[in-house]
């Protein structure tokens, strides 16, 4: 009988060969919940700003564990003593950190399930696989609910300045060919030390930091939140929101049994047991798609129109301002639509509304990036940098939309 070799190596189009370290790894890799994350889109809806911007979740999870693998060579080669079993925990928590987001990653969040967010969704995800490999997530769970004695191995996980960002805004900037988002993530890495159980940057890190951060905030402005993608995801959690409201008056309405159940059921984070857990594993981006793709054929006015915005990227216009949009300009858009329409003004409020995003590339409110300084104090690098600009990043930049038909600004 031949033995299937788990010690696999993969070519990322980032990294370049990226190793699969040990069986373990392998059979998490395999399993149904991990693979599903090759249908699930890392930046949602941005492929209608961005052409290339189709990698998955997958990708990105992968891409983590290998950056993952060099940082725990850089602190070992520093003295720092971290275990097989350590090693292997850190490896696994951040493979899984984003198991649990639902199709577009985002849009689940806000339409179809209530109050619930992915990281939770991850960590219900992490506990069932747990059981199925007896135990041997134990360490992975600890760390990744903050429990482990040893607070650097979280900050590794989940910070200002972790696995997970670094990952994501090289690969972002990569795939959607925004060059001010790529970083040197293996400088960052080189950088990295740990003093007192912190996890510091030494000082010479720290113009890769600075570039780091800003970054990330160029990123938001121009990938994540660019003004197309952001009400391409609005619009599909208006979708789903109409979806669920008319499948619970009894209108059955095509679509997967997966996406089905969620839009027949009220579904929060106190209600996810083994079942229900079982049926979000099947959700997919494929199975949103193709339900648009069905319902964009709908007699309800406002699920096919909405449904066929996003398929043929005809879709809402949205407005940017730095303060709030007075209440007449929303309520006369929205008595606009609906004359012309013969809808009633509580269904234009789906082709009318208004919001708020926050772009803040550090926050001086949570943990800091410290910096090792020659003397061996340690500094947070707001106040280790010289750079006037990086003090600015600190500030939450609020911007205020308003969507509403394109016919209605003509």
């Amino acid at each position: 009988m031949s033995q299937i070799n788990k010690l696999k190596i993969l070519n990322d189009p980032i990294y370049g060969f990226i190793t699969i370290p040990n069986p373990l790894l392998f059979d998490l890799m395999q399993h149904p919940y991990f693979q599903r994350l090759r249908r699930i889109s890392q930046m949602g809806l941005s492929y209608l700003v961005y052409p290339g911007a189709h990698h998955t979740r997958f990708h990105h999870a992968l891409g983590c564990m290998h950056i993952m693998q060099k940082a725990i060579e850089v602190l070992r080669f520093k003295g720092i003593s971290i275990s097989e079993d350590e090693s292997n925990a850190l490896l696994i928590a951040i493979l899984l950190h984003d198991i649990g987001h639902g199709p577009f990653s985002h849009a689940m969040e806000h339409s179809i399930v209530e109050n619930v967010n992915h990281e939770a969704i991850s960590l219900l995800f992490m506990n069932k696989l747990n059981e199925e490999f007896e135990g041997k997530l134990d360490v992975a769970i600890q760390i990744f609910k903050g429990e482990y004695p040893r607070k650097f191995m979280l900050q590794l996980i989940s910070s200002q300045l972790d696995m997970d960002r670094m990952d994501y805004l090289k690969r972002d900037s990569f795939y959607t060919g925004v060059a001010e988002g790529n970083i040197n993530s293996d400088r960052l890495i080189q950088m990295l030390s740990v003093v007192e159980d912190t996890l510091v940057i030494e000082e010479k890190g720290i113009y890769s930091v600075e570039k780091f951060l800003m970054a990330r905030r160029l990123m938001y402005w121009q990938a994540y939140l660019h003004k197309t993608s952001l009400v391409a995801e609005l619009i599909l959690t208006k979708v789903l929101k109409r979806g669920k409201e008319l499948t619970l008056k009894g209108i059955d309405l095509p679509c997967s049994e997966s996406l089905k159940y969620f839009l027949s059921n009220k579904v929060e984070a106190v209600d996810f047991d083994n079942l229900i857990l079982d049926k979000f594993s099947q959700l997919d981006d494929f199975d949103i798609i193709s339900a648009l793709k069905s319902w964009q054929n709908n007699d309800d006015f406002i699920l096919s129109s909405l449904s066929k915005m996003i398929i043929n990227r005809d879709l809402l216009k949205i407005k940017f301002n730095s303060e709030k949009f007075p209440k007449e300009e929303i309520v006369n858009y929205i008595d606009l639509f609906s004359q012309a329409n013969g809808i009633s003004n509580q269904d234009a409020a789906y082709f009318v509304f208004k919001g708020k995003i926050k772009n803040q590339a550090y926050s001086i409110e949570a943990e800091p990036i410290r910096i090792l300084k020659k003397d061996k104090t340690i500094e947070d690098v707001m106040l280790a940098s010289d750079q006037l600009n990086l003090k600015a990043l600190s500030k939450p930049v609020t911007k205020y939309y308003i969507c509403f038909p394109k016919q209605l600004a003509e």
